[in-house]
């Protein structure tokens, strides 16, 4: 007997027939607002999962490659800056930048100010691995949006403005 098992709209493969990412509340949510919020939650996640994938061409896994992102786009941090940008606990933002200094993508130097602190900075190299990657990324995405129409590319326009808004206003 096989079971299906039920998979949450935020996984890879249940994309609808149309492309569109299922949402398992939006026949539910009487709101138009947090329906709109479901769809636009759900889009985002299938967007970034489908964009990782020019990720594995950096060699490094996903929380290693996040925490470098943080690095390079918010360094030089604490251990305990970084862990709390990245939402996980110290001991294992430690291994993660061993990991990173041992490649040679970060390296941890003493804070100008309070020599009781260490600060995680990236190399040269760390810099030039996550712009590489990002780069991939922007042409996987540019490649989709140049095959929009040119109102459509407006509306996209339109609506990243919009939601730069939304996620300043989130912080």
């Amino acid at each position: 007997m096989h079971r299906r098992r039920a998979r949450a709209a935020d996984t890879p493969g249940d994309d609808t027939a149309s492309g569109a990412p299922p949402s398992p509340t939006a026949p539910l949510a009487a709101d138009p607002a947090e329906r709109t919020a479901d769809r636009l939650h759900s889009a985002a996640i299938h967007l970034l999962r489908r964009l990782r994938r020019e990720d594995a061409r950096t060699g490094l896994s996903a929380p290693r490659l996040s925490a470098l992102s943080v690095v390079v786009f918010g360094g030089p941090l604490t251990l305990g800056e970084l862990a709390n940008a990245e939402q996980v606990r110290p001991p294992t933002m430690t291994r993660l930048v061993s990991a990173l200094e041992d490649e040679g993508l970060v390296t941890r130097e003493p804070d100008a100010s309070d020599g009781r602190l260490t600060r995680i900075r990236a190399t040269a190299r760390g810099r030039t691995l996550l712009m590489r990657g990002r780069a991939r990324r922007v042409a996987a995405l540019s490649a989709e949006v140049r095959a929009l129409t040119e109102a459509d590319r407006d509306v996209v326009e339109r609506a990243v403005e919009i939601l730069e808004g939304v996620i300043g206003r989130l912080r």
